[in-house]
């Protein structure tokens, strides 16, 4: 199953590894230098303003989309995706 995650990007939701919130990664110096050490890998889909942060092998997405959208797109009764909160 593939999930849109912004800017006509869709992403396989099996390669999803975690999606936080925009306050989380503004909060947490660990997640700070992880982007520092990834950030090639960081794919911008927003105009700088994101309401999330998802974590996929090899990519880094900072999404427009809230998590509780994105969540609720995992969640689709054909989804396979097991989420732990």
């Amino acid at each position: 199953m593939y999930i849109h995650v912004g800017d006509d990007v869709m992403i396989r939701s099996s390669e999803i590894i975690a999606i936080l919130e925009k306050d989380t990664v503004h909060s947490s110096d660990e997640i700070k230098h992880f982007l520092a050490e990834n950030e090639k890998a960081v794919v911008h889909l927003s105009n700088g303003n994101f309401k999330s942060m998802i974590i996929t092998n090899p990519h880094v997405y900072l999404s427009p989309i809230a998590p509780g959208t994105l969540k609720k797109r995992l969640l689709t009764p054909e989804s396979d995706v097991e989420i732990d909160d």
